[in-house]
């Protein structure tokens, strides 16, 4: 299954004009959904106003109206799992960067089936160090543009299916992010996770994280700029995105930033702190209206 809507319409095509196509111009969200509920909708669309009001892009109070009814349309009532993107650009364009103040904004809706992620939650995945480096770049950093350029750079550094996630840096060499994901880590009866401020994506379900441990005193958390051997070193890990919640990372296969080839495999055990977080995220999803 998979449908999507252009400004509402069931319509393949995307002007060439547009400015998401020509420059990455918007940002997106993406949501998981069950039993016909998209699961922290308020959050992602909080997020998503907050992003384009840094990059100047119009979001009218109509907007999360509308990406609501393009939702409704396209599910039906459908109760399988699903997932919901939503994209916004700033519209069409004539060539050149300037930014035309009275261009009318684009919205995109797509709905597809989910993974199913049953075993990796379960048991865990294997993860690889990468060698491409995120830049670093306040402007840019915590929100969910579309140029995605560097997660694609990264993704591509490995084939085997047994890998699920790539850990990336950014250009000084700090731990930052998954590919796809936020990264934890606990270490001392701390939970470690980067600090976003200059590269990376503040992460809708990274923010329900760290909300979950205060409210229920589970952990102290503490972000910080941390060094490959402090994720290493770390007691467990493990990673967080919208789709697939929170899965530990149970091995650490290879180190792809350095051309040390004696790399050795790191077991990681599938820790009680990140069993904790996936009882009381489920917990939440059951006593919180997610709309």
């Amino acid at each position: 299954m998979s449908a999507h809507l252009v400004n509402g319409q069931s319509d393949n095509r995307l002007s060439i004009s547009d400015r998401g196509l020509n420059y990455g111009d918007g940002l997106f969200e993406t949501i998981q959904i069950r039993d016909a509920v998209p699961l922290l909708w308020q959050a992602h669309i909080s997020r998503m106003r907050t992003s384009a009001k840094r990059l100047k892009i119009d979001f009218p109070e109509s907007l999360e109206v509308s990406f609501f009814n393009d939702f409704e349309k396209l599910c039906n009532g459908s109760t399988a799992p699903l997932v919901l993107k939503l994209m916004l650009t700033r519209g069409e364009t004539q060539r050149g960067y300037k930014i035309d103040p009275k261009a009318s904004i684009t919205r995109i809706t797509i709905l597809s089936l989910a993974p199913n992620l049953v075993k990796l939650t379960r048991d865990g995945i294997s993860v690889v160090l990468c060698q491409t480096q995120l830049a670093r770049q306040p402007l840019l950093a915590g929100i969910k543009h579309l140029n995605r350029l560097e997660q694609v750079m990264a993704r591509s550094e490995w084939q085997a299916t047994s890998i699920t996630e790539g850990i990336v840096c950014d250009t000084q060499g700090y731990v930052i992010e998954g590919c796809m994901s936020n990264l934890f880590w606990v270490k001392n009866n701390i939970l470690h996770t980067p600090d976003l401020s200059l590269s990376g994506v503040e992460g809708v379900m990274r923010n329900q994280v760290i909300e979950l441990c205060k409210e229920h005193q589970l952990i102290d958390t503490r972000s910080g700029f941390y060094s490959k051997q402090d994720l290493l070193n770390a007691d467990e890990i493990f990673i967080t995105n919208s789709v697939f919640d929170i899965l530990a990372v149970v091995n650490v296969e290879a180190d792809y930033s350095t051309q040390d080839i004696m790399f050795t495999p790191r077991i990681f055990k599938f820790g009680p702190i990140t069993r904790a977080l996936q009882a009381l995220l489920q917990q939440y999803y059951l006593r919180k209206s997610p709309v």
